[in-house]
């Protein structure tokens, strides 16, 4: 699917649905981020009532299910079907989707629960990848980051809108009801890109082994690092954004939904802008923005008590985070040479190493009885590592030049 082959109109309705897919993938990665109480009181009953600081701790493990699901998915998966029709590709992954999420409705233990997060987060890289390379090759050379941006668009988008209308569900009917909104996102999504996706061929003749050949590439491995450590930052910060609200600012839980919005708005403002910037100078836009997501985490620590200021930088959060976003995508698929659609899916793998790492150690921090604020701190240091890794990696590459300037 390409300009020249695909009318304009349709290209469109293409790339809509598939970002519905993505819109669904933004809602059950994120929204738990926000129920961890609910979810928590439910689940764990029992460590609830004797310490609330562990049982959030606790609770994030769900965090972390989902995001290694990613990252053992995305390679695998991506991998073994890169050599078939990717529109074939999506519509199996958009079904998964909402089998596994639907799960998480249903079943009764925090252990069960655990599973089905896992399970759901399996297709998250496949999904993303093939559609970023779908995407990239619709908007054509010297727009490849802005192709990325547009399917990642659905992401920031749910943090706008989904969210916080799946985090206020949760909070009336149940953090289930939340999940179920998930599962039917993910159906509405099958179905049109069953109907709207056209014919989109792989590699064929590709195998697993020729796709793993890219973790031969030294400057690959460089860039997984920025994303999963770099990142992680933002994780450690989102991932117990409903306490920093609540017990630090003070504010009731219905304010929880509304910071969302502002996260997801200044998220949604980023992807594109971060898309538009990486198309003109990768580098700078990546260096920047690491530095500027480290700054804000400072920033947040200090000032988090007031719920004006800490509602603001949450804004800045969700715009630096999401700016990087399309510009690690892009850095890893320009260092990945003739292997794209394992490039393109590893990137969420790092990405969702940074989600379990970055949920992880926000966890421990708390349990360790540092407060609500010690996950920014967290955060800042972990998006000053990523920055030191880009340093470490552009240096590199001027001594032994790689695939790409």
């Amino acid at each position: 699917m390409n300009p020249s082959t695909q009318s304009r109109g349709a290209a469109k309705w293409a790339l809509l649905s598939l970002a519905i897919g993505s819109f669904g993938i933004g809602m059950t990665e994120f929204v738990i981020m926000g129920l961890l109480p609910n979810i928590a009181g439910e689940l764990l009953p029992g460590l609830w009532a004797r310490s609330q600081e562990d049982a959030l701790s606790q609770a994030g493990w769900l965090i972390s299910f989902y995001a290694l699901g990613v990252v053992v998915g995305a390679p695998t998966i991506a991998g073994f079907v890169a050599r078939f029709p990717r529109h074939r590709v999506m519509i199996g992954l958009a079904l998964a989707l909402t089998v596994f999420n639907a799960l998480t409705v249903v079943l009764p233990t925090f252990e069960l629960v655990g599973v089905s997060r896992f399970l759901a987060g399996l297709p998250h890289g496949a999904y993303f990848g093939i559609g970023a390379l779908v995407a990239a090759e619709v908007m054509g050379p010297g727009n490849r980051a802005k192709g990325v941006a547009f399917i990642l668009t659905g992401l920031t988008v749910a943090n706008v809108v989904g969210v916080p209308l799946g985090t206020f569900l949760g909070q009336q009917w149940g953090w289930r009801a939340a999940f179920g909104v998930v599962a039917l996102v993910f159906a509405i999504a099958t179905l049109c890109i069953l109907l709207f996706v056209p014919e989109h061929p792989g590699t064929p003749g590709r195998t697993m082994r020729q796709e793993l050949g890219v973790f031969r590439i030294p400057q690959v491995w460089f860039t997984l690092g920025i994303g999963s450590i770099g990142f992680g930052g933002f994780f450690a910060v989102y991932s117990y954004i409903a306490p920093l609200v609540t017990e630090v600012a003070g504010s009731p839980e219905w304010v929880v939904p509304i910071v969302l919005v502002l996260m997801g708005i200044g998220m949604t403002v980023g992807n594109l802008v971060g898309g538009h910037l990486a198309d003109i100078d990768l580098r700078r836009t990546l260096l920047f923005g690491l530095a500027a997501m480290a700054a804000v985490f400072v920033l947040l620590a200090l000032l988090s008590a007031w719920i004006v200021t800490l509602a603001l930088l949450v804004l800045v959060v969700g715009f630096v985070s999401a700016a990087l976003s399309p510009t690690i995508q892009t850095r890893l698929m320009d260092v990945a040479g003739d292997n794209q659609s394992i490039a393109a899916a590893i990137n969420h793998s790092a990405l969702n190493i940074g989600n379990s790492l970055g949920a992880f150690l926000g966890g421990v921090v708390i349990a360790a009885g540092w407060g609500f604020t010690a996950p920014s701190w967290t955060g800042a240091v972990l998006a000053l590592a990523g920055l030191l890794i880009a340093l470490i990696a552009y240096r590199a590459q001027a001594r032994r030049p790689a695939l790409v300037s």
